[in-house]
């Protein structure tokens, strides 16, 4: 009986390459996709080159039994204040790109009838926050791409997983330092992911507390949020 294959979508982060060593340790052949390839074994693959990415599944030796969309671009308050055209491409990658792979990766594998999808979306797109609202936005987007796609599939046989990580000690976030006891490791967020995999989760956060703590930001009034500069 061969291995089941998980392909990674921007395998490259820090996030990703633990993810990656996760489910290979546990006995799955790898598919790592990234913007540019530094060997043989990666595949080329750009989020926003959205008129190639029919020809890249197309073009996959088979399709996966596991996706993880792992890709994303990072973009602060103040950036995108002051750079609509960055804003806007960040939306691309975190937003747009997530829809048009997935779209074609979807049907292929609704097509087949089995399959799990896994989006990597962000506590981020729970509230929209002066410090980071397009990437917030987008992840809100995200986040309700993934609901939607999960329902629709649901009787197809592809189950689709939210993840939504909470800090995690990353190169992303290295210029800005986060509280420790609120902050993951790459290796906590792909060990919690195998575990939400294996026992078919639809939505899981990385940390058990980010849970609450988004609860309570949720429903913290807005004339008190305004002031808070979060």
């Amino acid at each position: 009986m061969s291995n089941k294959t998980i392909l990674i979508l921007g395998a490259n982060s820090d996030m990703a390459k633990a993810i990656a060593a996760e489910f290979k340790a546990n006995g799955f052949d790898l598919m790592l996709a990234v913007r540019k390839p530094t060997n043989e074994s990666e595949l080329a693959f750009d989020a926003i080159d959205f008129d190639s990415h029919l020809a890249f599944v197309k073009n996959l030796k088979t399709i996966p039994d596991v996706v993880v969309v792992a890709f994303g671009s990072l973009i602060e308050g103040d950036e995108s204040f002051n750079s609509p055209q960055e804003s806007l491409q960040s939306t691309l990658v975190n937003y747009s790109g997530v829809v048009s792979i997935l779209g074609h990766l979807s049907k292929a594998m609704a097509e087949r009838g089995t399959g799990t999808i896994i989006g990597i979306s962000s506590v981020a797109g729970e509230r929209g926050r002066g410090s980071n609202y397009v990437y917030g936005s987008a992840k809100a987007g995200v986040t309700a791409y993934l609901d939607g796609l999960r329902n629709y599939l649901a009787d197809k046989g592809v189950h689709v997983m939210t993840v939504k990580p909470g800090y995690v000690d990353t190169k992303m976030k290295a210029h800005k330092p986060t509280p420790g006891i609120v902050t993951a490791s790459p290796e906590q967020v792909a060990k919690a992911i195998f575990r939400g995999y294996k026992s078919h989760k639809n939505t899981i956060y990385v940390l058990w507390m980010w849970r609450w703590i988004m609860l309570i930001i949720r429903n913290i009034p807005e004339f008190i949020f305004k002031k808070m500069s979060l």
